[in-house]
């Protein structure tokens, strides 16, 4: 198989959970959890050039501290592509960070899946959608969605997805803390507030957030709908974490937003605004307060991974 001449570069958005249902821990370690995952025009771009080894290199506001080896999921898609392919990992990866790190947006999971896409033209492998999905799906729980974008319903760890047709626009306000959370921390200090028997866990996180109406509301398009169907298991335990997140919160309310939650294991918070240009004074508001690092107005819903060259 040949590698092409040229470079690829793509784009590829982060996410928010609007529901998050997490089950009990399970005896493989995993939780199995049902979520709505919604897709932000937010994203970072990677550009993947023709080598004779696998490097990646990182620039962007959001790039330090980050490695720049096999401890990044953009260089461990590279390997598990090609292992698949059978060809050498043979690719020079730059990343423009612009997702904020470690922050329940899964930038590190867009990096990835745009690895997965951009190595697939660059090395004309042209793989079907299924099989992308499925090597996305060993490398974490939100890379197959980054993949698919939009707005979906999430099973399983997260990997087995569902699109939501007809998923409206919605604006949003992200609150960037100033430092990060850990997901395996907040997962576990969510197993330690419920127990050894667990009897706070969610039975079947699938029918948990079908029954809840997030669905209905994110067809619907009526942020006030919206509003009342944010709900995120995970949210207890972040705050526990950095206690800090319930005074972002509370700040979002005071400042106006439709509802707050926290995004993911955190600890981003995001906030529903009406629409863009209640979101953009939101979020000068947001900032005001100091209560974060960065306040962003986004809109999400359909943003999509996207080729560039």
């Amino acid at each position: 198989m040949s590698h092409t001449a040229g470079r690829v570069s793509v784009r590829v958005p982060a996410k928010i959970n609007l529901q998050l249902a997490v089950g009990a821990l399970g005896a493989d370690g995993f939780h199995q959890i049902g979520t709505v995952f919604h897709a932000l025009e937010l994203t970072d771009l990677l550009t993947a050039a023709p080598a004779d080894s696998l490097s990646l290199s990182m620039t962007g506001a959001e790039s330090a501290g980050l490695p720049a080896d096999q401890g990044n999921l953009a260089w461990r898609a590279a390997r598990l592509l090609a292992e698949h392919a059978g060809i050498p990992a043979h690719v020079e990866f730059a990343i423009d960070k612009r997702i904020p790190v470690a922050a329940g947006l899964a930038g590190g999971s867009a990096d990835a899946a745009a690895a997965l896409l951009a190595c697939d033209r660059l090395w004309q492998l042209r793989l079907p959608a299924a099989e992308l999905t499925a090597l996305a799906a060993q490398l974490g729980s939100d890379v197959a969605f980054a993949l698919l974008g939009g707005s979906a319903l999430g099973a399983g760890r997260g990997e087995r997805l569902r699109p939501i047709e007809g998923g409206a626009r919605f604006s949003w306000v992200l609150a960037v803390a100033h430092g990060g959370l850990s997901t395996p921390a907040v997962y576990a200090e969510l197993d330690r507030q419920r127990g050894p028997d667990q009897a706070r866990a969610a039975s079947d996180p699938d029918a948990a957030v079908a029954a809840s109406g997030v669905l209905e509301a994110v067809a619907s398009g009526d942020p006030e709908l919206l509003a009342g169907r944010l709900a995120n298991d995970l949210q207890p335990a972040a705050i526990a974490l950095a206690p800090y997140l319930a005074q972002t919160l509370a700040a979002g309310q005071d400042c106006g937003a439709l509802a707050g939650i926290v995004s993911g294991s955190g600890p981003t918070c995001a906030f529903l605004a009406r629409d863009q240009a209640h979101a953009r004074t939101l979020a000068r508001a947001l900032e005001d307060t100091g209560v974060c690092r960065q306040a962003l107005a986004v809109t999400g819903g359909d943003a999509r991974a996207t080729v560039l060259a």
